[in-house]
């Protein structure tokens, strides 16, 4: 008896080379200088939106390439392989226009999806300052005016705030519901008066994703915006990040394979004693290490990507444990990286310590890792 192996199809592996061929001539090259500059990448936003890059998982019946949950996965992949914040851009869409896709009414996907896939940005608001893994603390309020919603108060820790067109805001609607129960989700456009955007946080990776506060002053929601039913916000919010966890892992998984690619190369160029330095058994154990956690990581996002798209079960798991498992990877090659380098590795000459600097927030975004454990060992415990 043969087992029924998971593997990737030859188109999936047909667009890794076309978004890999993409990354090395018109993002890696800008990398360095998006980081430095800390400025949102351009040349790459305007070379994903004219791929179909963007957000390749917008169906097809709304204007999209209808990529599935792995194929988008592998984009972020190879987007990341090159540049983190870059990989962003399709990332943070699918984050943001998520909710609409899962939970909203067919007039709110017709209004924005097809604008997604014609190149506009969608971001999600969900933390805010004291409301960080603690979601259901949340204090921004939308109330209820006749047939509109009055928005107030903040969100933080936006990814894309500023560049983004539409934002998937949650707010609470029903204060005496009951914790959590009385959260409802909206979309918020960019130019709706009384909406605006706090200054960009100085941070220590990802510098081309601007990340700022949202700022809510009275701001009017028609109501045919909030995102399937009052009260439902908070589920559909927790939802959206079991699918969206995969694509960190997928960012995560891509940022570890570049690391890994640069310090590859180095120490088979790097002569020390007489001969590479890759000759040296200590050397080689590492790098054998660095692949094996890789590909088990990679192994793992491609199945909780699968799991995404058919929403099994056991999706919440598989989601939490790919990121998990991803970023801690990615955390632990990069650091190894710079270490085989040595004194290049600590410098701004090579790319890895801001590889290294970038891979940190994969352990914190979208739930840190200690959330994820919590989420996972709750599965194993309702078994």
């Amino acid at each position: 008896m043969t087992a029924d192996l998971f593997r990737t199809t030859d188109d999936h592996e047909e667009l890794r080379a076309a978004v890999r061929d993409l990354v090395e001539n018109k993002i890696a090259p800008y990398a360095a200088e998006v980081d430095e500059q800390a400025r949102y990448p351009r040349e790459a936003h305007d070379a994903l939106v004219a791929s179909d890059f963007h957000a390749p998982h917008v169906p097809e019946e709304y204007d999209g390439v209808g990529a599935d949950a792995l194929a988008t996965c592998i984009v972020i992949e190879e987007i990341a392989r090159g540049c983190v914040s870059s990989s962003l851009i399709p990332a943070v869409n699918k984050l943001g226009s998520l909710p609409v896709q899962l939970g909203g009414s067919e007039e709110i996907k017709r209004r924005y999806l097809p604008r997604l896939a014609a190149g506009e940005g969608f971001s999600y608001g969900l933390s805010e300052r004291e409301a960080g893994s603690d979601t259901a603390a949340m204090t921004t309020r939308a109330v209820r005016d006749g047939d509109d919603w009055i928005l107030r108060g903040r969100k933080a820790w936006i990814s894309n705030a500023g560049e983004s067109s539409f934002y998937t805001v949650l707010a609470v609607t029903d204060p005496d519901a009951g914790r959590g129960k009385g959260i409802s989700a909206f979309v918020v456009e960019k130019d709706d008066p009384g909406f605006g955007f706090g200054e960009k946080e100085r941070k220590l990776g990802i510098k081309g994703s601007p990340t700022r506060e949202l700022l809510f002053d009275d701001v009017r929601i028609p109501g045919d915006r909030m995102i399937g039913e009052p009260g439902t916000g908070l589920k559909l919010a927790l939802r959206t990040l079991d699918h969206t966890r995969v694509t960190i892992g997928a960012q995560a998984v891509g940022l570890a394979q570049g690391a890994l690619d640069v310090a590859t190369a180095y120490v088979q160029e790097r002569r020390q004693f007489g001969k590479a330095i890759a000759d040296f058994q200590g050397i080689q154990f590492m790098l054998a290490d660095m692949a094996m956690h890789l590909e088990a990581a990679r192994q793992m996002v491609y199945v909780a990507a699968a799991k995404s798209e058919r929403e099994d079960d056991d999706l919440t798991f598989f989601g939490a444990a790919a990121k998990c498992l991803a970023s801690d990877t990615a955390m632990s090659i990069t650091t190894d990286a710079v270490q085989l380098l040595g004194g290049a590795g600590y410098t701004a000459d090579f790319p890895l310590e801001r590889m290294m600097r970038d891979a940190k927030i994969t352990q914190i975004y979208e739930g840190t890792n200690q959330v994820q454990r919590i989420v996972m060992a709750r599965s194993v415990l309702a078994r």
